[in-house]
């Protein structure tokens, strides 16, 4: 949609309602942490060591780098700068 839509579709002030609801209201949960909470409390009955934390269930954001995977980027970095 773009702003003209918008603006011809919606007045400010419902406009900052729906900023204010997206931005403080937290009724609307995260899917993973949801799925997280409900596998790590599934299998806690089950775990001997170590209870499973719902974060151990979410994705990461950004995969850890390989020690070579930085290593590459790093020289990449020195050809494109005319060091190599």
């Amino acid at each position: 949609m773009t702003v003209r839509e918008l603006c011809s579709r919606m007045d400010s002030q419902e406009l900052t309602e729906w900023l204010a609801f997206t931005r403080y209201y937290k009724a609307l949960p995260d899917e993973w942490q949801q799925a997280g909470l409900i596998v790590s409390s599934l299998l806690a009955p089950y775990s001997k060591d170590r209870v499973p934390s719902p974060a151990d269930f979410m994705p990461l954001e950004k995969p850890p780098n390989h020690p070579q995977q930085d290593l590459d980027a790093l020289m990449e970095l020195r050809r494109q700068l005319g060091h190599g």
